[in-house]
């Protein structure tokens, strides 16, 4: 077994979520291509996390499958926009921890 994190990439949890669910369980050379022409940040980001958790254990993505995929919320960035009649108002610019597992077709 062998995993990957990334921590305090800027892109929602909610979002990353959703693909995370997409690949959790699924091989990871099929899933690395199925990420490839999703048209959404988070596959990318989830796509490099995949392919970094293959390497880390010398593996080749077809012989591996993925155990888990989780995505953590992180630090959230507070920054201000200015509105009318001198108030402003808040923007909240989530971060997530995405944390890939992957096992070896036969271990699984």
């Amino acid at each position: 077994m062998s995993r990957a994190l990334l921590k305090f990439t800027r892109v929602s949890p909610t979002k990353a979520r959703l693909i995370a669910r997409e690949v959790q369980g699924m091989n990871a050379e099929l899933a690395l291509a199925s990420l490839e022409f999703m048209p959404n940040k988070a596959a990318r980001i989830i796509s490099r996390v995949i392919a970094s958790a293959v390497a880390n254990g010398d593996f080749e993505p077809e012989e591996v499958i993925i155990k888990s995929c989780r995505v953590d919320k992180a630090a959230v960035m507070k920054r201000w926009r200015p509105r009318a009649r001198g108030t402003a108002t808040r923007i909240l610019k989530p971060t997530s921890h995405i944390l890939v597992e992957v096992v070896k077709a036969e271990e699984a």
